[in-house]
């Protein structure tokens, strides 16, 4: 695919066909905060942990833990005051979350008619999370088929900013991750699918999604359709926040 860089603003996109433009050859999804909004499930989950050991647990500290391997969070909850062992922690953060999603699937907007477009158009998904398989794998139930690959924290050595977990997906769907469209919303997560070469998307959750070089940005997944993934996959840079 071609490689060039160009910045392009919203007024700009709708004047130029997209149409002839090919699609990513698959497009790669963060989970939590991206696909589904469970980032305030995780925050509670560890509000109630750190609580139920005395300890305190402040907004902010939860916000520095979002898009990091869940034994990164562990061990900073151990600092907080968790007394239990690492994996013990991400186990029961893993546990109330997966049951919270089992209940309810907070889908993010526009999350899933995008699934339904990319399904219609042939173009395949890859879902590549630093949450573990029993989660993903709860959350994907409610969309089955839509994933033809799930990279999960439990599955990789190095965890996202690490580009590992998109270089791993890119290489089990077998197309180079450049010619892919990685969807983000936090910064670690942005480092990863950056440093793997994909064409990267930040959509915005519970953290800012600050201008990079090679970032596009995108207020909500209900401004993203084919064209704009076509333009994405050409190698546009679009700023549409």
């Amino acid at each position: 695919m071609s490689s060039r860089s160009e910045h392009v603003s919203a007024g700009q996109v709708a004047d130029q066909p997209a149409a002839g433009l090919p699609l990513p050859d698959a497009v790669l999804w963060d989970m939590d905060g991206t696909l589904v909004d469970t980032e305030p499930y995780w925050i509670a989950a560890e509000h109630e942990l750190v609580a139920e050991h005395g300890g305190t647990w402040t907004h902010d500290q939860a916000l520095q833990l979002v898009g990091n391997p869940l034994e990164v969070s562990a061990g900073v909850l151990r600092d907080a005051g968790v007394d239990l062992p690492v994996p013990e922690i991400v186990e029961r953060l893993l546990t109330r979350v997966t049951a919270q999603v089992r209940d309810d699937v907070p889908w993010r907007p526009g999350a899933r008619d995008l699934l339904d477009m990319l399904g219609g158009a042939g173009v395949r998904c890859a879902l590549v999370t630093m949450s573990y398989a029993v989660l993903a794998e709860a959350v994907t139930a409610h969309v089955p088929g839509a994933f033809a690959v799930l990279v999960t924290g439990d599955q990789v050595e190095r965890g996202k900013p690490d580009p590992e977990p998109y270089l791993v997906a890119a290489r089990r769907l077998g197309v180079a991750a450049e010619d892919c469209v990685a969807i983000e919303d936090s910064p670690a997560g942005i480092s990863s699918a950056l440093a793997a070469g994909a064409r990267t998307l930040g959509v915005e959750a519970v953290l800012p999604v600050e201008p990079r070089a090679g970032l596009s940005r995108a207020r909500t997944l209900a401004d993203v359709d084919l064209e704009l993934l076509r333009r994405l996959a050409a190698g546009d840079v679009l700023d549409l926040v």
